[in-house]
């Protein structure tokens, strides 16, 4: 009797927790190509900049290089533009500087990013794709 009452609460743990967290396939499933150019704000108000992020997405791999329109923008945090490297996850792509603290994580719906940054604190970021072919590789400056 004991085995079988044991056998029913791992059964009910198991599908419990089974279905606590949503679908492995759905957060591993690329719907998404991020490759090319992208233009758009980071920031709020008077401390938002604009940015270029270039991107190539192999699979759900993406290498690229993000860096300031403004010769000053947020120079103050060390951001001066950089590589980095992510993951595209169903319609979300994550990313983190190579060579620094910054890291972000956007919504991508067609030619558009929305999403939030951290720099420090969390700030909002909105890019649209101005060429979607894959740019040539970046190079550290």
């Amino acid at each position: 009797m004991k085995t079988v009452a044991g056998a029913l609460v791992a059964a009910v743990l198991a599908f419990t927790f089974g279905c606590a967290r949503p679908d492995w396939i759905q957060g591993t499933l690329v719907t998404v190509d991020v490759t090319g150019v992208w233009v758009g704000s980071m920031g709020r108000g008077y401390g938002s900049t604009e940015v270029r992020l270039q991107l190539e997405q192999q699979g759900p791999k993406v290498t690229g290089y993000l860096r300031p329109l403004s010769s000053v923008a947020f120079s103050y945090l060390g951001f001066v533009g950089s590589l980095v490297d992510g993951t595209v996850g169903g319609d979300v792509f994550s990313f983190r500087q190579t060579n620094g603290t910054l890291a972000g994580e956007m919504t991508v719906s067609g030619d558009e990013m929305t999403g939030y940054v951290n720099i420090g604190s969390l700030a909002p970021i909105f890019l649209r794709r101005v060429d979607s072919s894959a740019p040539p590789r970046p190079q550290q400056p």
